[in-house]
């Protein structure tokens, strides 16, 4: 510890990582080399609750199906702060060329959560070694299939592992920003990410003879084209929202009017408010077409993981916390994007932030969810630090 400061905590961290580090990143390697989809963490799972029963702790298997939670009492009464990392990898074939890539035919971590599952085992360590000195107790969450449709998140939550947290903590890999820097959020980080099937049924017919068939193929396209008009024309521009159609299928050859057409897609929006007044004019919209053009549609729209937000007074914290371990000039302010989290399942019921590690190897331009992703290991020692500075700091 600094002489002139003897409660700093930054001394002491810095020589638990150290200490840790090598273990963490042989760990991380091992999970890269043997990647687990979805609620298929099997695996994984067992790694994570073996390293955590080694700290000395009790792990509970099987929460939300295949998540392990672990808790870290402190040494006096006081609040439940929760931190939670992703443990699945993407269905994808992995091109890095690794001596540990991975071994599993079309399967691959390529955004980085084997690289949060160690950074959390980190974190747990340093912290039980340093429980005596916190004023309430930690909770670790490791979750299965944060890459699905069905949501790992929202699977603890129902299985309990949000009650009673006060506060609860969450953190990303960021290739966009080098190795040694942390980003953070204000408000919206992460947007709602929504999900529409959209089949437009009308009355087959040749070709040749239109005016005797009803062309759901013209009035899904009319559908898409006046789709855009919800954000163009109804959504405030500076609460604005992303609607993108990737898939539509009609007809099956060249001379037939089909009796449907079928349109995909996807529908993100950064606030509640705006996630219910998309969803309206979506429907609003399809409908009022079909009954423009004389055709029926059937629209089966699926809410998917809410917008993530971030607290202010939890980000308040957060930046002071890595600023003491790393400086101020290492933190900095970034814009929240539309790509889908679902650590907002855990947002929504309690004060969160998301804090965003710099994993960018020099000389590299990554990005997650690309087949070539390496990112820059000494991102999880550093992880360790600015949580376990965080941590300390809330409950002291």
């Amino acid at each position: 510890m600094s002489p002139d400061r003897p409660n700093d905590p930054t001394l002491d961290i810095e020589r638990h990582v150290a200490a840790m580090e090598p273990q963490l990143i042989a760990i991380r390697r091992d999970i890269h080399a043997h990647p687990e989809i979805g609620f298929e963490t099997v695996r994984t799972a067992e790694i994570v609750a073996q390293e955590l029963e080694r700290i000395g702790l009790s792990p509970r298997r099987g929460v939300g199906r295949t998540g392990v939670v672990a808790e870290i009492a402190g040494g006096a009464p006081g609040p439940c702060l929760l931190i939670r990392a992703d443990m699945d990898a993407l269905p994808m074939e992995e091109l890095t060329g690794l001596p540990f890539a991975s071994t599993i035919p079309g399967t691959m971590h390529a955004c980085g959560h084997d690289i949060h599952t160690a950074t959390l085992l980190g974190v747990g360590s340093v912290l039980q070694a340093m429980a005596p000195k916190l004023r309430g107790s930690v909770r670790l969450v490791f979750q299965p299939a944060e890459e699905t449709v069905e949501s790992g998140a929202a699977a603890m939550v129902a299985d309990g592992a949000a009650d009673g947290a006060a506060i609860a903590l969450a953190f990303h890999n960021r290739p966009e920003m080098p190795v040694g820097r942390f980003g953070y959020v204000r408000g919206a980080s992460t947007a709602s990410s929504d999900e529409f099937d959209v089949i437009v049924r009308g009355k087959s017919g040749h070709a040749a003879r239109p005016h005797s068939a009803l062309d759901p193929i013209v009035a899904a396209s009319a559908m898409i084209m006046q789709l855009q008009t919800a954000i163009s024309r109804v959504m405030d521009p500076s609460r604005s929202a992303v609607l993108t159609v990737g898939h539509i299928q009609g007809g099956s050859t060249h001379n037939i009017i089909p009796d449907s057409c079928l349109f995909q897609g996807t529908v993100r929006c950064r606030s509640p408010e705006s996630r219910d007044t998309m969803e309206a004019s979506f429907r609003r919209i399809c409908d009022g077409v079909a009954a423009a053009m004389g055709v029926t549609c059937e629209i089966d729209y699926k809410r998917g993981a809410p917008a993530l937000i971030n607290d202010d007074g939890v980000v308040d914290a957060v930046i002071r916390s890595v600023s003491e371990q790393f400086g101020a000039d290492k933190v900095e302010q970034l814009e929240g994007r539309f790509g889908a989290e679902d650590f907002s399942y855990f947002s929504e019921r309690i004060p969160s932030c998301q804090l965003l590690v710099g994993s960018s190897q020099p000389g590299r331009d990554d990005r997650v969810h690309n087949s070539d992703y390496q990112p820059d290991e000494r991102s999880i020692g550093l992880g360790v630090a600015a949580l376990a500075r965080t941590a300390l700091d809330i409950l002291s």
